[in-house]
């Protein structure tokens, strides 16, 4: 992770803004010059935030009025603003924060930074570029099912254990933030992928090496965070799909789709 996010001021907006970026890092899969940017933007702002940052706007509003006396340009002020409140609701939603201190502070620019959303195409093909005669492609068909039709993180997709796993009920149980508990339906496809890939690769990978692991490697080791973000990225690619993909797009993707639909 490097430095701390800031060497001076409250320990704890340092240590929330070290949690934050490293879920940017992992469960979101952004660069690292991405992280280095935000880690710059963050620890600007907790030079302002002194011990007051978990409820009050005044360091925030501070922050804000310090970009625009430096002559930081519109759409700088918008980034700065936008890396704070992204920040802000991670740390609400950990309850590092105990209020929703951004919704009290205009911003410099209205404007939109959700994740990119793939279009239902893009999403149809990237699922479909595994080859499902080949062993590998079989789980990273399942995979990537499993993190778009059932919308789960990453480390949720890592974690999965078999006793989890409810074919016959559609269902999966994953361990989620906080360490709570949540049931996520499944659909047909998700199931019937799967269910081959359980029957199928991973029976023989482990063979000899028992795991509770859902998805493993060829070696029988459960998959690594880093080598789900790789292989979604080696699939969008080969699936022609121009846009930086990564876990949390298919998450993100997910939720609006559903919306929408």
């Amino acid at each position: 992770m490097g430095e701390p996010a800031t060497a001076a001021g409250d320990p704890r907006l340092s240590g929330a803004i070290d949690a934050f970026l490293e879920e940017l890092r992992v469960e979101r899969g952004l660069s690292p010059l991405t992280v280095a940017a935000y880690r710059r933007d963050l620890s600007q702002f907790a030079a302002h935030a002194g011990r007051r940052w978990r409820a009050d706007p005044q360091p925030l509003r501070d922050f804000i009025a310090a970009l625009q006396a430096n002559g930081a340009r519109p759409t700088t002020q918008a980034r700065k603003s936008a890396a704070v409140r992204s920040f802000y609701a991670f740390a609400l939603r950990e309850g590092h924060a105990g209020r929703d201190v951004p919704a009290l502070v205009d911003a410099p620019r209205p404007g939109s930074f959700l994740p990119d959303v793939l279009a239902p195409d893009d999403v149809a093909r990237i699922l479909d570029a595994p080859p499902d005669d080949d062993p590998a492609g079989v789980r990273d068909r399942a995979i990537l099912e499993l993190l778009y039709a059932c919308g789960l993180r990453v480390s949720e997709l890592t974690g999965l254990d078999t006793d989890r796993v409810d074919l016959a009920g559609l269902q999966v149980r994953v361990i989620g933030k906080g360490n709570r508990e949540r049931r996520v339906p499944m659909g047909d496809e998700a199931r019937e992928r799967l269910h081959r890939y359980l029957e199928g690769p991973r029976q023989a990978w482990t063979v000899g090496r028992p795991t509770p692991a859902v998805f493993v490697s060829r070696r029988g080791r459960r998959l690594a965070r880093e080598s789900v973000w790789r292989l979604v990225q080696r699939w969008s690619a080969a699936a022609g799909v121009p846009h930086r993909v990564t876990p949390h797009t298919f998450r993100h993707s997910f939720a609006t789709h559903l919306l929408e639909g």
